[in-house]
């Protein structure tokens, strides 16, 4: 069991968490995103990518500017933009000799005995070929994560799962603040036991006009796992390759094992 951030240089298994605003568009940051990650599979270390983004790269492709607000409209742009997302990253991983797997799960995937363990065992069998899986939320027929939720729950659930020594997720900010780091006097938060009460931390929601989730799903991602025994780095997706070359930066949630 991982007990500190510089452990994750070493890790056996980590799940990494990306989010749309971060491999969306013209600032996108998929090609450093799949470096740092292949520096480390090239080091032994199993990663595992959860990814956002198949409605945010449907939008340009069907001339679509802002998110739609109807379920059938995002379905229709996550079918769209699925496939187009996945080849991206297979492009970007050509270049190191990695082969990506696609995974796509719903929450009942899940849920039940059978169906979980049939995820599991797909994603250890991809790991054991060392191929790299993909995951996303099936949102072409998952509704709820579409009006609801987003891709850090998702995140908590596969690092579970796969029983992963940490759980790295990528934000737009560099770690977790006392306030939204832009209000004066805002405090960065370098680590949190797992009984901290975080009740007075004054967190907001998704900055990014193409992703849904923020400060306070990241936050309820990473107490998920935390009470599940699986250690979470909260950060930006700019320092994802000193997250997980194990630098000193970010919020660090401490697992309940852990701590």
């Amino acid at each position: 069991m991982i007990q500190n951030r510089n452990e994750l240089a070493t890790a056996k298994r980590v799940v990494v968490k990306v989010g749309s605003s971060s491999i969306s568009g013209s600032g996108s940051k998929l090609g450093p995103l799949v470096a740092a990650i292949a520096k480390s599979h090239g080091a032994g270390t199993e990663v595992i990518l959860v990814t956002s983004g198949a409605i945010a790269t449907g939008m340009p492709l069907l001339n679509i500017d802002t998110k739609p607000e109807d379920l059938a409209t995002s379905q229709a742009l996550a079918s769209v933009g699925q496939s187009r997302l996945i080849a991206r990253y297979q492009a970007s991983l050509d270049g190191f000799g990695i082969v990506a797997g696609q995974v796509l799960l719903t929450a009942d995937d899940l849920e039940g005995d059978e169906t979980r363990a049939n995820a599991k065992r797909a994603m250890e069998r991809l790991l054991e070929l060392r191929v790299l899986p993909i995951v996303n939320e099936n949102d072409t027929v998952a509704t709820a994560e579409i009006r609801f939720g987003d891709n850090d729950r998702l995140a908590a659930l596969v690092a579970v799962l796969v029983d992963a020594d940490a759980l790295i997720l990528l934000s737009d900010v560099d770690a977790l603040y006392t306030a939204p780091p832009s209000e004066p006097g805002a405090v960065l938060i370098d680590s949190v036991d797992f009984d901290d009460d975080l009740s007075g931390i004054n967190v907001g929601g998704s900055g990014s006009n193409v992703g849904t989730g923020g400060a306070v799903t990241k936050v309820s991602a990473a107490k998920l796992a935390n009470a599940n025994g699986v250690p979470v780095l909260l950060t930006s997706a700019d320092l994802v390759a000193d997250a997980l070359a194990g630098a000193a930066i970010g919020t660090w949630f401490e697992s309940k094992v852990g701590s």
